[in-house]
């Protein structure tokens, strides 16, 4: 770890900011007005943004395209707390009737959706306040990100740098940015923005302020999911290093302490749905606050001993986290294996083989080389970052954002589900890259060297280099099956195609997994599954009804009490029960089989379904 304290010699600190903070020859003027306005210019970005990506993305959201079935599912857990249910109960009684399952999450990310619908339905149909809430509220978390991201290379890099920051967000860290799109309505934002404030909390020269941002982000964060579980750790280890280095860290260790204790305690009364009182291990439990509780406690009283021997400082950190590892493991043994805790056969069929908790070599190339390529830059970036303030207060800073970035990459080998929050915090040191090499750029003799040579360094430090390559030169392009099947899915989940479906009486459908949570946000139907763990029982009665033999297909789905029976062709989950299961009950109705317990149902031409009466 490396000293904190404000020991760097001023020369040494004054020639690292020329450096690094002046590359632009700018007016004197333009120069305060930048630095002094900061704050209100990126939130007059932030607007302008918004209110390009709704008005660019408003077919899908008038159309209510909700591509992402946690999308689906979080506007049916919004529509059954407004339409009466409970705050606490979080169980979908429209998937797998009567009883319904409970689903892992919380109401955090419900509130924005929900005031947002509250506040149009008073100008406006139930069903436009619905279409803007979407549209509208997955930009609340960009205007915290930016915020955040703004103030983290303001001190890290320099006070002019933020409209680049938030230039390479725009151009080349595409997965970060879909997570902010319209309709992106799941809380994969939100975490991304608390991820933000984290960092830039780690930053902070102000310690109660930074231990505060820290801790309350790091608690909104589990409230949400354990998603960034690991990053919040992390956030925790490097704060209770600096205290470990520089004794006077104590204040910005014991406001951190108090707001992951009582924070957690807040927030657990407030969020935490009845169905998470037990001692589960996937979300925000008995489980999990009985850690930050006692995390918060082991690490203020290290704050309030502060002993004056660094060696003491290192053994009493030391022994607070074995005796909470320690602790973990004896109280909750059932939490040291997957979180989700599903099944052998769960975890074979369907938990391993989602895409994004796939590594990114597993992707084909033109997907991961453009998310792979960022987190990359940014981590050369954090490293020349760090070894240039390694005399200054902000060296500290630099390594929190060079470990975030390296563990983040590391991440994107286990699980691609990684790449937004790796992207996004390599922000930083891609900027400071570009801060390193603009003033030899600008102030070279040559003007091809000054205009090509910026632009290209802009291009290739953002990364956005990738993405054109890949589209332009047409790198391992999709095959026609790919084509066929993702255009299938596409028609599978339109709205439009959907509503048809509502010309029958409501109903139990038995149908894919996939396409469950958004059968129920479109139609008047139920359905039986979901891709969601605490789902299992049933998306294995699905798996199974599928794959097996018709005589089992009628059996489950008589079991469930459905009623309907709906296909879609060649959508994405058809395909796995045909390639795995040759001979299975779907495999059979591709084929064209008929049996007398099913008869068709008429559906408009064209329709991408089929559609028949269980009887």
């Amino acid at each position: 770890m490396i000293h904190d304290s404000p020991i760097a010699e001023p020369a040494e600190r004054d020639r690292l900011q020329s450096r690094t903070q002046s590359p632009l020859h700018l007016p004197d003027d333009l120069r305060r007005n930048l630095d002094r306005w900061w704050l209100a210019l990126v939130l007059v970005a932030w607007i302008a943004m918004s209110a390009w990506f709704v008005w660019d993305r408003w077919y899908g959201v008038r159309w209510l395209s909700l591509g992402d079935t946690d999308d689906n599912m979080r506007l049916m857990q919004v529509r059954a707390w407004l339409a009466g249910q409970d705050w606490y109960d979080l169980r979908q009684y429209r998937m797998n009737p009567p009883a319904g399952f409970d689903i892992h999450w919380s109401r955090v990310v419900d509130l924005p959706i929900a005031g947002l619908i509250l506040f149009f339905r008073n100008f406006t149909s139930m069903s436009m306040a619905e279409r803007l809430a979407c549209g509208i509220a997955p930009l609340l978390p960009l205007g915290v990100a930016l915020v955040a991201l703004a103030a983290t290379v303001r001190r890290l890099v320099g006070p002019l740098s933020w409209p680049v920051a938030i230039l390479f967000l725009l151009m080349s860290a595409t997965q970060t940015m879909l997570m902010f799109m319209p309709l992106r309505i799941d809380h994969h934002g939100w975490q991304l923005a608390c991820l933000a404030v984290t960092v830039a909390g780690l930053c902070d020269p102000r310690q109660a302020r930074g231990g505060t941002l820290v801790g309350l982000a790091s608690i909104v964060s589990l409230a949400i999911g354990l998603e960034m579980l690991p990053y919040i750790a992390m956030a925790g280890a490097i704060i209770t290093l600096r205290w470990v280095w520089d004794r006077r860290e104590e204040h910005r260790l014991d406001t951190y302490a108090v707001s992951i204790g009582i924070g957690g305690a807040v927030a657990f009364a407030a969020f935490a749905s009845t169905a998470n009182w037990a001692l589960r291990c996937d979300a925000f439990t008995p489980v999990w606050l009985a850690v930050v509780g006692a995390a918060g406690l082991a690490l203020y009283l290290l704050a309030f001993l502060s002993p004056r021997s660094m060696i003491v400082r290192l053994a009493l950190a030391v022994a607070a986290g074995a005796t909470i590892v320690v602790g973990f493991a004896a109280f909750f043994p059932q939490c040291l294996g997957r979180p989700e805790q599903v099944s052998p056969e769960l975890a074979r069929t369907w938990l391993n083989n989602v895409r994004e908790a796939k590594p990114l070599y597993a992707h084909p190339f033109r997907l991961a080389f453009p998310i792979a390529t960022l987190p990359v830059i940014g981590l050369i970036g954090a490293i020349v970052g760090a070894w240039r303030a390694r005399r200054t207060d902000m060296a500290v800073g630099w390594v929190a954002v060079a470990l975030f970035t390296a563990f983040a990459a590391l991440m994107l080998l286990w699980q691609t589900r990684a790449g937004p929050a790796a992207q996004l915090l390599a922000i930083p040191g891609a900027t400071a890259l570009l801060f390193i090499v603009l003033p030899w750029l600008l102030g070279h003799r040559l003007m091809p060297v000054r205009v090509l040579g910026t632009v290209g360094a802009v291009v290739i430090l953002s990364g956005a280099f990738a993405g054109l390559a890949v589209k332009w030169f047409h790198i391992d392009p999709p095959s026609a099956a790919v084509r066929r099947v993702n255009a299938a899915t596409g028609e599978c989940m339109r709205t439009s195609r959907l509503l048809t479906l509502n010309r029958y009486p409501a109903a139990t459908v038995f149908t894919f997994v996939d396409l469950g949570p958004r059968l129920i946000t479109i139609t008047h139907h139920n359905a039986i599954a979901g891709p969601y763990h605490r789902n299992g029982d049933a998306i294995l009665d699905v798996q199974h009804a599928f794959s097996r033999s018709p005589e089992e297909a009628r059996a489950i789905m008589k079991r469930h009490g459905a009623t309907l029976l709906l296909l879609c062709p060649n959508m994405a989950e058809s395909t796995i029960y045909r390639s795995r299961n040759p001979g299975g009950f779907y495999d059979r109705m591709a084929h064209g089989a008929k049996y007398d317990w099913l008869t068709p149902l008429p559906l408009p031409a064209r329709s991408p379904y089929r559609l028949y009466r269980i009887s």
